[in-house]
């Protein structure tokens, strides 16, 4: 089998499919249209996210049998399709759900201490301690939504914390002994923190928006590490100056995009503004699952469920 990689990864990834048998061409600079060109000549493709594979690069990928994403998301791929035409969609949550459980435990930790801007106010000869006086994660409750692999491995962190985490998920029965699921209503009424773990699909795209956070009947602190339309930017803004909600750490952001530099180089969206000057706001570049580790675990899994369906 030929196997077409479009994105560099963990050098192991070629390494170990050149042991397994498998032919290993590397393409990371030719146009989308070029690579059409000749897909039909391969049986898979690695991706990231260097462009989306849409019908009409499924259709001309005659031979293709799977498609490695290298990553836990698959929006960039129109997946319903590809299955039609018997493609299979190989992901790897499984390799940065650690990392990003961990950053996102870390974004609130910050926010409730006041890491950023107590750092930046030392560092400029200000030492301001009661300015800063933090609060406390334990005795809190702790509402995700989303609760797979990120949101499982998010819970899991704060097992060390005397806090009440509740879970809310289209799917059933996805509670465990880090979670109690519950309808969206009560994680509503209950939560002073709110993080995302959801993927993007249509009902996911801008949910979080004025009326969905009203409905909460306490201020609360919001987490995305998941995706940034799934967060209405100027609804956000509005709460974070009302005090509906008390701060937020964004990994992700709604601009988002292979273009993002070109925000501060144009007319950048006045609720970006807001939020870059925002001492409650705490920003990192999609940056959650891209660790070290991470990078490794990433490229082991796919290899893993390469070899588990093709050899």
């Amino acid at each position: 089998m030929k196997i077409l990689h479009l994105d560099t990864n963990h050098p192991l990834m070629l390494e170990q499919l050149n042991a397994l048998g498998f032919q290993n061409d590397e393409d990371y600079l030719s146009s989308k249209s070029e690579i059409e060109a000749k897909i039909q000549n391969y049986d898979g493709i690695i991706i990231r996210s260097r462009f989306s594979i849409d019908k009409q690069f499924l259709d001309a990928a005659t031979n293709l049998k799977f498609i490695g994403r290298v990553g836990a998301g698959v929006e960039n791929i129109d997946g319903e399709y590809a299955l039609q035409k018997g493609i299979q969609l190989i992901s790897a949550p499984e390799g940065n759900r650690n990392a990003v459980g961990e950053h996102t435990l870390g974004m609130l930790l910050s926010l409730f201490n006041k890491f950023n801007k107590a750092d930046h106010e030392v560092r400029n000869g200000q030492w301001l301690r009661e300015e800063n006086r933090g609060i406390e994660l334990d005795g809190k409750t702790v509402g995700l939504i989303g609760y797979g692999n990120m949101g499982k491995a998010f819970a899991k962190k704060l097992r060390g914390f005397d806090v009440t985490v509740l879970c809310y998920d289209i799917q059933s029965h996805v509670g465990d002994e880090n979670a109690e699921q519950v309808n969206l209503k009560t994680l509503q009424a209950q939560a002073d923190v709110l993080s995302l773990h959801t993927p993007q699909t249509p009902l996911t795209l801008n949910m979080v928006n004025t009326e969905f956070i009203n409905a909460f009947k306490k201020p609360f602190w919001l987490l995305n590490t998941a995706r940034g339309k799934s967060v209405v930017t100027s609804d956000l803004v509005l709460a974070l100056k009302s005090g509906k909600i008390l701060g937020a750490g964004l990994d992700v952001l709604e601009y988002e995009k292979a273009s993002f530099e070109q925000l501060f180089s144009s007319k950048m969206p006045e609720a970006f503004q807001y939020l870059i000057k925002a001492e409650n706001v705490l920003l990192t570049p999609h940056i959650a699952g891209w660790t070290i580790e991470s990078k490794v675990k990433l490229a082991q899994t796919i290899v893993n469920k390469i070899q588990a369906k093709f050899c």
